[in-house]
């Protein structure tokens, strides 16, 4: 697939300088329109080595505007990369909308380095780039514009290229933290690359063969490139959001139709006050031990709290806090998002707190707002939101595949006991603070924010990040039962690790 891109294809200096100032002008003026529709412009820049990578990307610098530039490469790894599953680096470096990230190898690079260097099988890397196709589907799906450069040049163009650097000034080069092992091995490289590329050359996101033996050829089909793929993304500015079928069988309107699985579940659990203490002081002390043997075996865990509001989800979740070490945890509130934020894909600010490797972090309200609040109250349209099934599945399943133990609970109480607890907040001082307009709002559609727990949870519940449905009208039945939950899973988790 790769003869379209040895051709031989030569640009003249003097036309390269005829049509250089006219497409910076052109570019710097989609780039501004783009910026204004607030779409963010992702430009994976790849290929094979001394292709020039970094010099187009200089040149991309020049032309645009760089205050709305962020360039990141991703040829090693920190400590903190190393700790968090392997999507946490590019999602830090994921441009917010109406800028642009130019992503050296990207998602990409790992794949390909460890396929070359045989850590990893054909079957793996299948699944990665299975994995790769649906990352990018889910940020076009956002709004996303992704743009993937592959440069590439003859084997024999290459040579001449790595005798030229040696005669030339080398530094910019030879002081990267990579090797010219894949140049060693260049049809092997080339193979694997021919792979890659047809795996993920979709509709949504081609990938661009760049022939790269002359500079100006390869600088200037760069810039036409890009420019025109912005112009054809502003083309599709305000187009009417194709129909999708929401996420779930719709219920028919007739009583014994409108049954959920929250129907189902036994609300009159309780549990006496003696008890509760005893079991409490028990499953504290065993999550205490618990929480420093996975800091130890470096287990991070992710627990998720979701519920109807006066559920119950503080009380619970100060109960596994006063367990675990402060040092070990953190409590992420999770509230209405803020502009930077909205700026970005909605799953963009949970994958930023994910906890370091043995640590805990515990979300007081979730991702899953998407297909909750945002489906109920129309912050989502319903193509946003039933895709973000698939797109939370597959984010869980990472953190299930990095190690991360995920426990999601839904604290489930009757319309009846919420309205105690709202007018027991009302005249409680020190509750007051905690019943707003919005959660008698919220009230209104109790109904609907049923149906929409029972599509989230039949949907979103799996093998590795399964929903506890927690009975809640009884606080410390559902205290004891959240513990329970908690120390049971990381009891399995660990017992595993000790057995395989």
């Amino acid at each position: 697939m790769f003869e379209a891109a040895k051709v031989g294809r030569k640009v003249s200096k003097a036309d390269f300088k005829a049509r250089v100032p006219a497409l910076r002008a052109e570019l710097l003026e989609a780039q501004r329109q783009v910026a204004a529709t607030g779409v963010p412009v992702v430009i994976i820049v790849s290929g094979v080595q001394a292709a020039g990578k970094g010099e187009v990307v200089d040149r991309l610098n020049h032309w645009l505007d760089p205050r709305w530039v962020q360039t990141t490469a991703f040829w090693d790894e920190s400590d903190e990369d190393r700790d968090r599953p392997r999507y946490w680096r590019f999602w830090r470096s994921l441009p917010p909308r109406g800028e642009v990230g130019v992503l050296f190898g990207a998602w990409y690079q790992s794949p390909m380095d460890d396929h070359m260097a045989g850590d990893v099988s054909d079957s793996t890397l299948d699944a990665e780039l299975s994995r790769i196709e649906d990352f990018e589907r889910m940020l076009i799906c956002d709004g996303a514009l992704i743009v993937k450069f592959w440069f590439h040049m003859s084997e024999r163009d290459q040579k001449r290229r790595f005798k030229a650097l040696s005669r030339e000034d080398r530094s910019r080069w030879t002081n990267l933290p990579t090797s010219s092992t894949f140049a060693a091995h260049y049809q092997r490289f080339e193979r694997l690359a021919e792979r890659v590329v047809r795996a993920t050359d979709t509709g949504m996101a081609p990938w661009y063969l760049i022939e790269a033996s002359n500079r100006r050829y390869r600088d200037l089909a760069v810039g036409e490139t890009l420019l025109s793929t912005l112009r054809a993304r502003l083309a599709q500015a305000g187009a009417d959001e194709a129909v999708h079928a929401p996420g779930g069988p719709v219920l028919p309107n007739v009583a014994g139709a409108r049954r959920t699985l929250l129907d189902d579940i036994n609300m009159d659990q309780a549990m006496a006050t003696d008890e509760y203490k005893r079991r409490l002081k028990a499953l504290q002390a065993e999550l205490n031990e618990l929480a420093w043997t996975a800091y130890k075996a470096k287990r991070s865990t992710v627990l998720v709290f979701e519920g109807p509001d006066a559920g119950g989800k503080g009380g619970a979740i100060r109960r596994v806090t006063a367990a675990v070490d402060s040092r070990l945890y953190r409590t992420i509130q999770i509230a209405a998002p803020t502009d930077e934020e909205r700026a970005h894909h909605y799953l963009w600010r949970f994958w930023r707190h994910l906890p370091r490797a043995g640590r805990m972090t515990v979300y007081d309200r979730s991702w899953y707002g998407r297909v909750l609040v945002e489906r109920v109250e129309g912050f989502a349209t319903p193509t946003q939101w039933s895709r973000s099934y698939f797109e939370i599945n597959e984010f869980e399943e990472q953190l299930a595949n990095a190690g991360v133990i995920v426990v999601k609970f839904w604290l489930n109480i009757t319309k009846d006991e919420q309205l105690v607890r709202f007018k027991e907040r009302e005249v409680t001082p020190h509750k007051q603070h905690k019943i707003t307009a919005e959660d008698w709002r919220n009230r209104e559609k109790w109904d609907e924010y049923n149906d929409a727990v029972n599509d989230m949870v039949s949907r979103t519940s799996t093998r590795h990040a399964p929903w506890v449905v927690i009975p809640a009208n009884d606080k410390l039945f559902a205290r004891v039962a959240v513990l329970e939950a908690v120390t049971e899973a990381l009891r399995t988790a660990l017992k595993d690790d000790v057995t395989s």
